[in-house]
């Protein structure tokens, strides 16, 4: 295999997403282009995996384009009021052949078991049924939207029991009211609906572009909430998918979704390479920002460990004991992004001599290049000024330009505090530097 080593270090790289997605709930949705354009077979095996390594998944499904070709074939008139269809008896009658055709070819995709392919052995059971509820929206811009409709409620229960069941679910954009209405709902309404009620902890979202752009073109990886609002206005009216499925997506954050996700349907294998590593493909919509610097606790020494083990056995850094570090865990700072430690920093107080060193300074090989170790090295500067002390000291083999880049000056050995030079290493020769708080 010529790319052996870059394999073995991907899948370790993805272990700890793996385990951490067991048992989670992730609604994918995608619009009916999906099916259109064939690449929906793509999709099928890569829910698959997730399938087999144990995520429950709920799928919503689109018909847009389905549905416009059935009108045509009709010689219907199109009709749409702010992006919403005007459905009336004869749309309402191609949304459901359209949703028909639409959900028995994705069932026929997510059966199939050819060897020799990703879905061999495959053993999905795809239910649907009546799950979603929902009304008129009545009258809009002085149009009546007639068999339009929103969500009104979701039957969570019901579908929690066939994901215990390990079943995939999939739901349609139709809705149903208690008087045997039927509705025709948009895919966005559908899906963020869903993955509220389910209190889902991803939301997936399919869409014609890689994720949301920047007024200049540039794809944005991560969003919280305010920032999505002001993006939103900024970028004013559109007709696209972000300006349709952004909204939906805060709403669903603000209910309780733990992350939305904006990925391209263009790109096969993107729904994998934005769960199973660090940084993504697309873009990420969460609550608040997933970068957290606090004090270290004793919960994180293993993680800790596991960070600086690599530094220490290649002589970066002077070795640690398990015992050593918990000892010292009250010195470290660690910045944790969405629940994983990809940085730390330690700071040892020489209190008579009003200095202290900054220690076991590291960020994860996967994070290095966005500034994370400018962070750390700011919250030790601050926690040393609270301790009132005057210096910092540092020690390197490896590092010196960056330290001498953020105002660290060269010192000798003896210009140590006493207790650090009666503990210096002569044999690793690092070199000194001090900042002056």
């Amino acid at each position: 295999m010529p790319h052996f080593p870059q394999f073995v270090h991907w899948f370790r790289a993805a272990a700890p997403f793996i385990n951490a997605f067991r048992d989670k709930t992730f609604v994918v949705a995608f619009g009916g282009e999906m099916l259109v354009d064939e690449q929906f077979t793509g999709l099928a095996h890569d829910l698959n995996l997730l399938n087999s390594l144990d995520v429950r998944v709920v799928l919503i499904h689109g018909v847009r384009p389905q549905v416009e070709e059935h009108l045509l074939q009709r010689q219907a008139v199109i009709r749409y009021v702010d992006g919403l269809r005007v459905t009336d008896d004869n749309a309402l009658a191609c949304v459901k052949e359209a949703v028909g055709e639409v959900r028995v070819e994705i069932e026929a995709k997510l059966s199939m078991g050819m060897l020799n392919t990703p879905m061999a052995n495959a053993d999905i059971r795809v239910v649907s049924g009546n799950f979603v509820t929902a009304r008129p929206l009545g009258v809009r811009g002085g149009v009546d939207l007639l068999h339009t409709g929103t969500v009104r409620k979701i039957n969570a229960n019901a579908i929690r029991q066939r994901l215990d069941d390990h079943d995939m679910v999939l739901l349609s954009p139709l809705g149903y009211s208690p008087t045997g209405e039927i509705f025709n709902l948009s895919l966005e309404d559908v899906a963020s609906a869903a993955a509220s009620a389910l209190k889902a902890d991803k939301l997936i979202f399919l869409m014609d572009q890689p994720g949301i752009h920047d007024l200049q073109g540039h794809l944005i990886q991560q969003l919280t909430i305010p920032e999505a609002r002001a993006h939103l206005q900024a970028r004013g009216q559109q007709d696209d998918d972000a300006s349709y499925y952004l909204p939906a997506a805060i709403s669903a954050c603000e209910a309780g979704v733990a992350r939305v996700h904006f990925i391209s349907r263009y790109q096969d294998g993107s729904l994998l390479a934005e769960l199973f590593t660090h940084d993504g493909v697309g873009t990420m919509l969460s609550q608040a920002r997933l970068e957290t610097l606090r004090p270290a606790t004793m919960d994180d020494v293993g993680r800790i460990l596991q960070l600086i083990r690599p530094l220490e056995e290649r002589g970066n850094l002077v070795r640690r004991s398990r015992e050593r570090l918990e000892m010292d865990i009250d010195r470290f700072q660690v910045l944790e992004y969405d629940g994983h430690v990809i940085g730390c920093a330690a700071l040892y107080p020489f209190n008579e001599e009003h200095a202290g060193e900054m220690a076991c300074l590291v960020v994860h090989p996967d994070y290095r290049g966005h500034e994370l170790g400018d962070r750390l090295l700011q919250a030790i500067e601050q926690n040393a000024r609270q301790q009132q002390l005057r210096k910092l000291y540092a020690l390197t083999t490896h590092t010196e330009h960056w330290f001498l880049e953020r105002g660290f000056k060269p010192a000798n050995v003896s210009d140590l505090p006493q207790e650090k030079q009666a503990n210096y290493n002569s044999e690793r020769r690092s070199k000194v530097f001090v900042k002056q708080l």
